[in-house]
């Protein structure tokens, strides 16, 4: 399990990106499990929409696509922050319910495959074990500099 802290040290993104609180499980290169807890002081919520607050599904995305970042630096022993994971697809995104202030997502992403610095992985979101959105997610390593 890692907290924030453990987190930082993963990937780069700082408040008010950062759309992980916490990583529950990792099973090698198959699977991991985080959470990002939903709270009405989300900067997005004041203009999505100001008078029905949900989260924006581009960021239920971007939330899955850290966990995966976070999976594959695990996978692969570590960051030496030399490199970053960039987002390079969304296929077969599907959302299937709104996410609120309050609600507790839950990402799961499974390895798909994997070649050389490339990744394709499997991700489900859940709120209390209900479906909100899925995508398959592609991601390459590169250099910083």
């Amino acid at each position: 399990m890692l907290d924030v802290r453990e987190i930082f040290k993963s990937i780069p993104h700082r408040y008010p990106f950062l759309l992980v609180d916490k990583i529950l499980e990792v099973d090698g290169d198959q699977k991991i499990i985080g959470i990002k807890n939903v709270t009405i002081n989300e900067s997005f919520f004041q203009g999505h929409f100001p008078n029905r607050p949900l989260m924006p599904g581009v960021l239920i995305c971007e939330a899955m696509a850290q966990v995966g970042a976070i999976f594959a630096y695990s996978a692969r022993g570590g960051t030496n922050g030399e490199k970053v994971f960039l987002l390079t697809g969304l296929d077969r995104v599907k959302f299937k319910r709104p996410v609120e202030p309050g609600d507790q997502l839950r990402l799961e992403l499974t390895s798909l495959r994997r070649r050389g610095t490339f990744w394709k992985m499997k991700g489900v979101a859940t709120v209390d074990g209900k479906l909100v959105a899925q995508a398959e997610i592609s991601a390459m390593e590169v250099s910083v500099s």
